[in-house]
């Protein structure tokens, strides 16, 4: 298992570094066109503003077929190709039913939204080989990069 603790990023460097290894963003817990005011909309436009390719997994939302005009997956694991990062917007107490999922597709990194901690699952993650930042918002992160 290593140092797993190396993988949990939690300095401005790091966190951009890990920003920086990304192009592929699988957003888990994201809300559709019509949730346009909240986070787990917006923080993704923003980043596929940005030119990042997101990739919209909501967990609610049955209808919904496509967000931001990129087709829907129901499941990480539905996702054909690479996977750079899991951008988290699930409560604390909901991560644990996806970390086998996200473990299964092995993104280079896990990101839980700002107010999102949850250290046993950030342990399992880390302990894999995956970067894992907790409790920070990616829009702003990414906003603050100098590129």
């Amino acid at each position: 298992m290593g140092d797993w603790k190396s993988n949990v990023i939690e300095d401005t460097k790091s966190i951009q570094d890990v920003i920086r290894q990304t192009r592929t963003i699988a957003v888990l817990g994201m809300k559709p066109d019509s949730h346009a005011d909240q986070p787990a909309h917006y923080v993704p436009a923003h980043m596929a503003a940005a030119g990042y390719e997101v990739i919209p997994v909501p967990v609610y939302y049955p209808d919904v077929t496509q967000i931001l005009g990129k087709r829907v997956f129901r499941k990480l694991t539905d996702i054909s190709g690479p996977i750079d990062m899991v951008n988290v917007f699930r409560r604390p107490k909901d991560i644990p039913q996806h970390v086998e999922e996200i473990l299964a597709v092995k993104p280079k990194s896990v990101w839980f939204q700002l107010g999102i901690r949850n250290d046993e699952a950030a342990r399992r993650l880390a302990e894999a080989g995956i970067k894992v930042v907790q409790d920070r918002c990616l829009m702003v992160e990414e906003g603050r990069m100098t590129r």
